[in-house]
């Protein structure tokens, strides 16, 4: 039995589809039900609430096997640490309390990097992976970089004005990863019983791009001027709070691209096993496209 939590989220619900293609025994915690497929949800044991109830957590993973852990990260948390470690407290107790063998973690890049203790968001991802391995259960921390679908909530400002932003350097070289390969990984790590022990699982795309890089490759993919401009972290950190996340969060956000524009993303060597397919390009042609021009 694999516990699948988010999983109507883009990461979840990808890596729950490939667990039912390969005719896994899965059971979902999910706030909304309605949300699944009503062929997903015909396939599935629902538990329904929130992961970071210790009574939902603790129903779902009883007699389970397997556990894959999202953080959904509350913007209005009171702080970055509760929403990510103290979301996930019950759920390393319910791991240790029901023997749970093996656990998937949606975590990020970063760790051993003079940055890794101020990186906001990327810091209390690398503490909830502490928090499990604390447990004894074997861990697979999914060391991510950022999502190439993080592109998608500028879709209307790169339409319009042919143009998207981040608080980095438009220069510096990093990895970036699509959503659909990260959960091939995570797919093929829950549905493999024999790994046991901590460990990091790096998931770093082809190829390291810059902004700039990537700004001309969206220029030849939706034939249009397409450039990337840089912005401060104070502007990104305002304007989050103007849409409603909270000043802890807001900075926490602002410290993990400070800590990207550092080189937190730089720290691990590329290897084979740690690049997935999913180029920049075929994103673009697959994902950006449809969603800029319709």
């Amino acid at each position: 039995m694999i516990v699948v939590t988010a999983p109507t989220g883009q990461i979840g619900r990808l890596t729950l589809e490939r667990l039912l293609a390969a005719d896994a025994a899965v059971r979902v915690i999910v706030r909304d039900p309605a949300r699944l497929p009503a062929a997903t949800r015909e396939r599935v044991q629902v538990v329904q609430g929130t992961h970071g109830d210790p009574e939902v957590v603790n129903e779902a993973v009883a007699g389970a096997d397997a556990l894959f852990w999202l953080v959904p990260a509350d913007p209005r948390s009171p702080s970055v640490e509760e929403a990510f470690v103290g979301f996930s407290r019950p759920a390393s107790q319910a791991v240790k309390d029901q023997g749970v063998k093996r656990v998937v973690n949606v975590s990020a890049l970063g760790r051993g990097t003079p940055v890794a203790d101020r990186a906001g968001f990327v810091t209390a991802s690398l503490a909830v992976d502490d928090l499990f391995a604390s447990t004894g259960v074997s861990l697979r921390a999914l060391a991510m970089p950022s999502f190439m679908e993080n592109l998608l909530r500028q879709t209307e400002l790169i339409r319009t004005e042919g143009l998207f932003t981040m608080p980095v350097s438009g220069s510096l070289k990093a990895p970036t990863c699509a959503v659909a390969d990260i959960a091939a990984v995570a797919a093929g790590l829950l549905l493999d019983d024999t790994w046991t022990g901590v460990g990091e699982v790096p998931v770093l795309g082809p190829e390291d791009l810059s902004f700039d890089e990537m700004a001309r490759i969206m220029s030849d993919e939706l034939q249009r001027p397409i450039r990337f401009q840089p912005v401060s972290p104070a502007e990104v950190k305002d304007r989050m709070m103007e849409f409603g996340m909270s000043e802890p969060m807001a900075q926490a956000y602002v410290d993990m691209a400070v800590a990207k524009d550092a080189g937190l993303d730089n720290g691990v060597t590329r290897t084979p096993e740690g690049s997935t397919p999913t180029s920049f390009r075929q994103w673009c042609q697959d994902v950006l496209r449809p969603a800029v021009l319709g």
